[in-house]
């Protein structure tokens, strides 16, 4: 089969395409023939061998998207051959096939095609987790989002409106700050800028930071005894926090792992139901992916690194 994959850390340059032997399933888990993959800024951080990456020869990276069941295992029950799954939690993605454990594979609703689904499934899962687990907010609270037109940044910005929370944040470009104003929030900042940062101190409950340079400006942000939920380091490592300045003032940092929230079968389809369900009500809309052949990796990780997309970048074997 074909696939995307590289044999040492580096830059984008180190991405070949070409053949490797198609997985061999055991009699728990499914062969899925991959229609699209999701491509995220932890594979751009695996690619340049800063985070966690499942060994291989060669290296194979990917955890996320959806396709079609061509072959079952033998005490498989849940799945039948031709049916369309999701999977967000699973290693050598990207590439023609993927063995996928019977237990994360997520069956579509017939409502949600396979590009959505691709699209949303892995930020989906995370906003899901960021508000529901993380977050937690009442109704009527105010709320900071930064990267607010980026895949989690749109879902969770719609998720939280849904939910009848007072949505604010910041973006890089009129035409995101656009996007985002479109979906419901109230106001939108110049990311780029932080002369109105002095101006809304103390004034939010929550602030969601998955830029990670940005980490100090959530934290002057929120009100006492606020709390920022960090999920992520697409702008930079953040800078060191002192605990005892937080205590100070009674503020919190929460962070987490999705896959230390999808722990079962059970667990990946309440929480996909929930997100499936936003959709299904017409209460998010997202942008159109930008596809690329997953022949073009290279400029598919060049492209997502230069923070020019708005929205989802999937690949297409």
């Amino acid at each position: 089969m074909k696939a995307l994959y590289f044999e040492k850390f580096g830059g984008s340059e180190v991405l070949q395409y070409g053949e490797i032997p198609q997985p061999v399933i055991t009699e728990s888990e499914v062969l899925v023939k991959v229609d699209y993959i999701g491509l995220n800024f932890a594979d751009i951080y695996r690619r340049r061998g800063t985070y966690h990456i499942e060994k291989h020869e060669p290296y194979i990276n990917g955890y996320e998207g959806v396709g079609v069941i061509v072959e079952i295992g033998a005490k498989v029950t849940r799945q039948q051959v031709g049916e369309t799954v999701l999977f967000v939690d699973v290693p050598f993605a990207n590439a023609e096939y993927v063995a996928v454990q019977s237990e994360q594979a997520i069956q579509l609703p017939i409502e949600i095609d396979s590009q959505l689904a691709a699209s949303i499934g892995l930020q989906g899962m995370t906003a899901d987790f960021l508000a529901h687990d993380l977050g937690k907010n009442s109704p009527g609270e105010k709320v900071f989002i930064t990267g607010i037109s980026g895949g989690v940044g749109q879902i969770l910005s719609q998720m939280l409106v849904a939910d009848e929370i007072e949505v604010y944040g910041s973006a890089s470009s009129a035409e995101k700050q656009a996007l985002a104003l479109s979906h419901g929030v109230k106001q939108v900042y110049p990311s780029r800028e932080t002369s109105w940062v002095k101006t809304l101190e103390g004034k939010f409950a929550t602030a969601y930071d998955g830029v990670g340079s940005t980490l100090q400006q959530s934290l002057a942000l929120i009100q006492h005894r606020g709390k920022v939920v960090f999920f992520g380091m697409a702008g930079g490592d953040p800078v060191k926090i002192d605990p005892v300045a937080l205590m100070s003032e009674s503020k919190s940092i929460l962070t987490g792992d999705l896959w230390d929230y999808l722990t079962s079968y059970e667990e990946r389809k309440k929480r996909s139901e929930r997100l499936f369900s936003y959709f299904s009500k017409g209460q998010i809309d997202i942008s159109e992916p930008s596809v690329f052949s997953l022949a073009d990796g290279r400029q598919a990780h060049e492209f997502l690194e230069t923070g020019k997309s708005i929205g989802k970048v999937l690949l297409k074997p």
